[in-house]
C-alpha cells in the first residue's frame, strides 16, 4: 500500500510531497497521552474537502459544494485514512464492531438488538479495559452502543465504565438543545406504554414549541396538526418518502443558534467536563446531575458522539445560509438498475425511493446535508481544540481519532436516501489520526490502503502500551502499525447487517464489490430461529436463493450494473460467495439469542479463512464486459 505525504499551505489545498515512514517505535517510558474518540453519525466522506481532493483533485463533492476548513486543517496535522470501511452499515452494529474491536460475525451483534455481557461469548468493551489500565473513560452525546448489563437491559442501562456519561437523551432534554423528539408513557388500553411522539423545537429567547405528531390514546386534534404545518412551513421542514418512516426530517433549518443546537450541547457537556480538572465536582449540562471533573494525574478516554448529520436534517441558519442558493449534481439513477438486483435490494429501494421526490426537494436534501455537514464540520473543530488545550495544560500528550461517519448515507445513488445497503456510499467512512508525537502519525500524510472500523481499539491500545492480550478475540490492527507496514495490508474488507430487509453480509476489494444473503431469515437467532441453525444454507442454497450482486469497480465504480449472474462473471462470483461465506459462516461465527443468559452457538467449519487475502485463482477474473443492455448506464446523466 501507498503512504503518500500531504502538506496543506491552506485548509483546502494539499499537495502531494511523497512517501513518508511512520515511526514504528513505542516509548514505554512516557506516560499515556490523553485519547479523543470523535464519531459523527450518517457522515458521507464527500463532504470534507480532503477526501475529494485526495479521490479527484477538487475540493468539490461529485454533487457539489462542501465546506469542511476544521477537519481540512486537523487532517493536515496528522494521517488521513480516506479508505475506511464500517464493518456494518447501521448505527448499533457499527458501533458495537467500534467498540469490541469484533466484526458482527464474531460478536453476534447484527443489528438493532439489545445485547448483554453475561453469554460466555460475550465481547468485551474498549472503555471498560480503557478504565481498568487507569483511564478515565467520559462518554458525550450519542453512544448507540446496545450492550448492558443483562438484569438492566430492559431498562437501557450501561454497565458504568463511562463517567461522566451525558447521554443523547439528557442533552436533548437540556435547555441548550434545539429540537428532540418527546415519547412519554401512559395507559394505552389498559397498558403502560409510549402514548405517541411529539416534536419540541426550543429557539434562541428560551421559548419552545411543539406538536403531538402520532398518538395511540386518542386521534390527532386539529390543533395539532395546526401547530405542525406551522411550523413545518416556518423552518422549511421536509420529510423523507420512505416507506418505512415518513416522519424522517431530511431538510429544514434549525429553530436555534449554532452554539444551541443538540450537537453543539454535546461539544459544551465535554468542555464543562474538561474545564473542571482537578476532580472538581460540577453540575452537568442537563442542569440536574452532579459529576466530577477529570483528574489531571491520570489520562482521560472521551468518547464524543455526534447525532449529526444523521435525521433530523436541521443545520443552523447560520451553516444553511452559506449554501442557499448552491446548485447540485443529482447522483445518476436508472429505472433498469432494479432490474439486475435481487429481490431483496429491490424491496430496499422502495422502501427507500429517492426518485418519488420533485427535483427541488432533492435539491433541498442534498444542500441542507452538506450544511448540516459544515456545522459539525465548525462543532469539531472546536471539541478538537478544547481537548488540546486541556492536554497541553496538563503537560500530557494526546491522541484524536475522528471518525468521519459511523456509517455513510446516500444521497440519491441506488436511487435511495438512506444507508442499510452493501454499496460503497453506505459502507464507507474517513478517519483523522492526529496525536502530539509527530513521529508516530506525521503531519500531512495519507495512507491510501483499506482499513476497517474494528482498527480503533487496537489503535488506543497501541497509544496507550495497553496489551491487547487484554482484550482477546481482537479483529483489527493499529491504525498507527498499517500505515508503517507492521501491521498485515488487506486485500478486503468485509461486513454484515441483519436489518431492514434481512441478513447481508459484504466483501468489498479494490476492484470488486460483492454481497450476498448469509442466513435464511429476516430475524435474528432466537426470533424465529435458534442459534446455529442451517449455518451452510449461504453455501449450499442454490445461487438465485442467495441473492448476490457484484459490481466490476473497474468499469462500474458507482455501482449501478449487477453483474453477479451474468455469464462471464459467474465464475468470479462463485468465488466470493466461497471466500466470504467461508468466512462469516465459519470463521468463528458468533449468534446468541440475546433474550437468554447464555444461550449461543459457534459455528467455525473453516478456521482461518479470514486471511485477508484474496488470491483469486487465474482465469476468474473476466476483461470487464457488462451486459450490453445496460452498458449505457455508466454514461448516463
Amino acid at each position: 500500500m501507498r503512504i503518500t505525504g500531504w502538506l496543506v499551505a491552506l485548509a483546502f489545498a494539499l499537495a502531494v510531497l511523497g512517501c513518508t515512514s511512520v515511526s514504528s517505535i513505542a516509548d514505554e517510558s512516557k506516560q499515556p497521552p490523553n485519547i479523543l474518540w470523535i464519531i459523527t453519525d450518517d457522515h458521507r466522506s464527500d463532504s470534507l474537502a480532503v477526501f475529494n481532493r485526495y479521490a479527484t483533485g477538487r475540493d468539490e463533492s461529485p454533487l457539489g459544494f462542501v465546506m469542511s476548513p476544521r477537519l481540512d486543517a486537523l487532517a493536515a496535522e496528522g494521517v488521513f485514512y480516506p479508505n475506511a470501511y464500517c464493518n456494518s452499515p447501521a448505527c448499533a452494529p457499527s458501533r458495537a464492531s467500534m467498540h469490541t474491536g469484533k466484526y458482527p460475525h464474531r460478536n453476534g451483534i447484527y443489528g438493532f438488538r439489545r445485547s448483554h455481557h453475561s453469554a460466555d461469548v460475550s465481547s468485551e468493551l474498549v472503555q471498560a479495559v480503557m478504565k481498568n489500565h487507569g483511564y478515565q473513560p467520559a462518554h458525550f452525546g450519542k453512544s448507540g452502543v446496545r450492550i448492558f448489563p443483562i438484569d438492566k437491559i430492559n431498562q437501557w442501562e450501561p454497565a458504568g465504565h463511562y463517567n461522566p456519561r451525558v447521554t443523547k437523551r439528557s442533552l436533548h432534554e437540556s435547555d441548550g438543545s434545539d429540537f428532540w423528539f418527546n415519547s412519554p408513557w401512559g395507559e394505552v388500553d389498559g397498558k403502560g406504554m409510549v402514548i405517541g411522539t411529539e416534536e419540541v423545537y426550543r429557539y434562541p429567547d428560551g421559548s419552545v414549541k411543539r406538536f403531538w405528531r402520532e398518538r395511540k390514546d386518542q386521534p390527532l386534534t386539529e390543533d395539532d396538526l395546526a401547530k405542525r404545518k406551522a411550523i413545518e412551513e416556518e423552518l422549511d421542514i421536509l420529510r423523507t418518502y420512505t416507506r418505512r418512516n415518513p416522519n424522517l426530517i431530511i431538510g429544514g433549518v434549525s429553530s436555534n443558534t449554532t452554539w444551541n443546537t443538540m450537537d453543539a450541547a454535546t461539544v459544551k457537556a465535554m468542555q464543562r467536563y474538561l474545564d473542571h480538572g482537578g476532580s472538581q465536582p460540577y453540575t452537568l449540562i442537563d442542569g440536574k446531575t452532579q459529576a466530577a471533573g477529570p483528574d489531571p494525574e491520570k489520562p482521560v478516554f472521551i468518547h464524543l458522539g455526534f447525532s449529526a448529520p444523521h435525521t433530523p436534517v436541521l443545520p443552523s441558519k447560520e451553516f444553511r445560509d452559506k449554501f442557499m442558493g448552491k446548485t447540485y449534481k443529482v447522483p445518476a439513477f436508472d429505472e433498469r438498475e432494479l432490474e439486475l438486483l435481487p429481490e431483496t435490494l429491490q424491496q430496499m429501494h422502495n422502501d427507500m425511493n429517492f426518485s418519488r421526490m420533485t427535483d427541488a426537494e432533492k435539491q433541498q436534501a442534498i444542500r441542507d446535508y452538506y450544511a448540516l455537514c459544515a456545522m459539525v464540520d465548525h462543532l469539531a473543530g472546536a471539541a478538537a481544540d478544547s481537548f488540546k488545550a486541556y492536554s497541553e495544560k496538563h503537560g500530557r500528550d494526546y491522541l484524536i481519532v475522528y471518525v468521519n461517519g459511523d456509517h455513510g448515507w446516500h444521497l440519491g445513488e441506488q436511487g435511495i436516501e438512506a444507508k442499510f445497503g452493501p454499496w460503497r456510499q453506505s459502507n464507507q467512512g474517513s478517519v483523522i489520526v492526529v496525536s502530539s508525537d509527530k513521529e508516530k502519525y506525521p503531519p500531512g500524510t495519507v495512507y491510501d490502503g483499506l482499513i476497517e472500523y474494528v482498527d480503533f481499539v487496537p489503535t488506543f491500545y497501541d497509544a496507550a502500551n495497553i496489551s491487547t492480550s487484554a482484550h482477546p478475540g481482537l479483529d483489527g490492527f493499529s491504525l498507527r502499525q498499517i500505515a508503517s507496514g507492521e501491521a498485515v495490508q488487506r486485500d478486503y474488507v468485509i461486513g454484515e447487517f441483519n436489518q431492514v430487509r434481512g441478513e447481508r453480509a459484504y466483501l468489498r476489494t479494490k476492484d470488486f464489490a460483492f454481497s450476498m444473503r448469509a442466513r435464511p431469515y429476516f430475524t435474528k437467532p432466537g426470533e424465529g430461529y435458534e442459534p446455529g441453525e442451517r449455518t451452510m444454507w449461504g453455501l449450499e442454497a442454490p445461487a438465485e436463493e442467495v441473492e448476490m450482486s457484484l459490481y466490476d469497480l473497474r468499469v462500474d465504480p458507482d455501482e449501478r450494473v449487477n453483474v453477479a449472474y451474468h455469464a462471464p462473471y459467474a465464475e468470479l462470483a462463485g468465488f466470493f460467495r466461497d471466500k466470504l461465506g467461508r468466512i462469516v459462516l465459519g470463521d468463528g461465527r458468533v449468534e446468541v439469542d440475546w433474550t437468554q443468559e447464555n444461550t449461543y452457538h459457534v459455528s467455525d467449519f473453516a478456521p482461518g479463512a479470514h486471511d485477508r487475502k484474496l488470491d483469486i485463482p487465474e482465469g476468474v477474473v473476466p476483461e470487464p464486459q457488462l451486459p450490453s443492455a445496460y452498458s449505457d448506464l455508466l454514461s448516463a446523466e
